[in-house]
């Protein structure tokens, strides 16, 4: 619901229930102006209508009128709370309407009489006959909402006549609108009006459900926002109504969008390609954590970044270049990928980054998750960006039992969320997602549920089944190889070789290695086929390393040798040597190799094995 014309004024008197004084600026650099204005709420409203408090009046449209202004809204510190007791009524029809409650409401009735009473709302959903009684809930204190702020007769008859309802075969419900946002949960005001509360707990063990959701306000609007918890006793574990939970269908996304960006607003980690998001730091920064923890990131992405400072730069690299500064990062192929696109964004779009989420499909490594993460993060596209930690987040909000690996799956959920996203937000809300499920909804080990400002709608969380989603296709079994690592050594330098430019670890340097766990004997004889001599053979210790399908078992062996290899002939015929702390900035070693490579500084001696 919305209002027309809202100005702002200071509050500072009420003479009484009806009526306030507030202090206006006239707009024209006068001086300001006390104004009479109507209060839009009859309730006693204390802790909000304090001397100097910040209020927002609607301007009336009636000239005759002896009020020109309509008091709706109010600063209580940092939270803006309307008290316009039309307000909550308003705004749960439009909610109704719009098919936030139930899908399937056919018929919405404003003012039905039942008995003695006039319920709020009447209303037909499903073949079920439902009434529906609201009450504006505006009594705050350190996040705790309570109903009423005075004793009120009325409200406890409008309960029993629910009770009286129910009991006839109507579905029957109180919803309690907070008139303002993020609040701990809701409970009755016992202290104020015990009668009411015990009416609420008695009409709640007859049946009659009790709803709370609290408002996104607006000096000019207010909408119905999200579930809050409710604790009818004192002592009781606030929760959020299990018809909320069943009625929401497939609106229950929806509701994550506010208390997931307030929370990402104050929670979210300090990243620099977040600081500075341009498109090309995002999309850098997007490739180097696939498959990468954050923290490793952070110094590969500025030594990138001052290498090759924009795409002309990546474009024009050297691929030994490129390699080492992807050096240790792994899945070299996503660097070689990000070269391609670079030439093609050169080519195709004069050096300038593709600003659509189709057209950056087009380019060379970029997938779905990626291009809906730099649409949305660098150009504002309220395009959705899934990877795996938003699918187990979603996966346990709802208890979805599909397998995340199908890739029907994952655009199920891509079309879901692009439904609900904020078009305002949508960087935000991607990144929010991605921060959630990496920083509270752990892949391994217990989600951190307490720190989740999604708990209250976690279906998974409800039933205590979190760690059995998101369902997943049982792993093969990585192939294992056993490898025998040499670290040659002639004089002061050391032996590599570049592996193939295809298949694993492409075009990357190596040590030698053997097929299999050598002996030093047999190390010996493969040497000596190339015209090596070993003189000297050190064990050196055991390694593994593990890729996505495989896995390396190592053992090495450093050697110190003399002689000339055969070029033509032999292991050693494409072994290079080279200076050690060549290997820190020409020839990239990958990390599969780094239990090896402290050994380059150490010179053996020339004793004879």
């Amino acid at each position: 619901m919305e209002y027309r014309d809202i100005t702002r004024g200071r509050f500072l008197e009420r003479p009484n229930r009806f009526i306030a004084r507030v202090e206006i600026q006239d707009g024209q650099g006068g001086e300001p102006q006390v104004e009479t204005v109507h209060v839009k709420n009859t309730g006693r409203c204390r802790e909000l209508l304090q001397k100097g408090a910040c209020v927002y009046l609607e301007k009336s449209g009636n000239p005759a009128r002896s009020t020109a202004y309509d008091l709706v809204a109010v600063e209580k510190g940092e939270r803006l709370v309307n008290m316009d007791s039309q307000a909550p009524n308003r705004a749960v029809e439009e909610w109704l309407r719009s098919g936030g409650f139930r899908e399937d409401v056919t018929l919405v009735k404003p003012e039905e009489v039942y008995g003695s009473s006039r319920f709020d709302f009447y209303i037909e959903a499903g073949g079920e006959r439902i009434f529906m009684e609201v009450k504006g809930v505006t009594l705050e204190d350190r996040g705790i909402v309570r109903f009423p702020d005075a004793p009120s007769e009325r409200a406890v008859k409008h309960v029993e006549e629910l009770v009286a309802a129910k009991r006839q075969g109507y579905r029957a419900f109180v919803l309690f609108v907070v008139q303002m946002e993020d609040v701990r949960y809701f409970t009755p005001n016992r202290a104020t009006h015990p009668e009411f509360a015990d009416a609420l707990c008695k009409a709640a063990r007859a049946g009659v459900e009790i709803l709370a959701f609290d408002c996104l306000v607006r000096p000019d609007s207010m909408t119905l926002n999200r579930p809050v918890p409710i604790a009818l006793t004192d002592g009781e574990a606030p929760c959020i109504n299990e018809t909320f939970r069943k009625n929401l269908g497939k609106n229950k996304l929806g509701a994550i969008c506010i208390p997931l960006l307030k929370w990402y607003d104050k929670s979210r980690r300090i990243l620099p390609w977040r600081e500075l998001p341009t498109p090309y730091r995002v999309w850098v920064s997007e490739i180097m954590l696939q498959q990468t923890r954050v923290e490793a990131v952070k110094p590969y992405f500025e030594r990138f970044m001052k290498a090759l400072p924009d795409i002309g730069a990546l474009a024009e690299a050297e691929e030994e270049t490129l390699l080492k500064l992807w050096e240790g990062l792994g899945y070299y192929n996503r660097v070689r990928n990000l070269q391609k696109a670079a030439v093609q964004i050169q080519k195709a779009y004069g050096g300038r980054m593709p600003d659509t989420y189709e057209a950056l499909l087009t380019l060379s490594g970029i997938g779905s998750y990626t291009a809906g993460a730099i649409a949305s993060i660098a150009f504002q596209r309220p395009v959705p960006a899934v990877d795996g930690n938003v699918l187990r987040v979603v996966a346990r909000l709802e208890q979805d039992g599909r397998c995340i690996d199908d890739p029907k799956v994952k655009t199920s959920v891509e079309q879901a969320l692009k439904e609900i996203m904020p078009e305002d937000r949508p960087g935000d809300f991607n990144q929010a997602m991605m921060e959630i499920g990496a920083c509270v909804c752990l892949p391994n080990g217990a989600p951190l549920c307490g720190e989740c400002p999604l708990a209250d709608l976690c279906d998974s969380r409800r039933a205590g089944t979190q760690q059995d989603y998101p369902k997943r296709q049982a792993k093969k079994a990585r192939q294992v190889e056993d490898k025998t690592i040499l670290i040659v050594r002639n004089g002061d330098k050391a032996a590599i070789r570049k592996r193939q430019g295809r298949g694993l670890l492409a075009g990357m340097y190596e040590f030698p290695s053997m097929e299999g766990f050598r002996t030093a004997e047999e190390v010996a004889d493969y040497l000596a086929d190339s015209g090596l001599e070993a003189l000297d053979i050190q064990p050196l210790e055991d390694a593994k390393h593990i890729f996505t399908h495989r896995e390396w078992h190592m053992k090495g062996y450093m050697v110190s040798v003399e002689g000339t290899p055969v070029q033509k002939s032999g292991p050693a015929r494409d072994w290079i040597y080279i200076e050690p702390q060549q290997t820190e900035d020409k020839y990239p070693i990958p990390s599969a190799f780094g239990a090896y490579t402290k050994y380059l500084s150490i010179k053996l001696g020339k004793n004879r094995h």
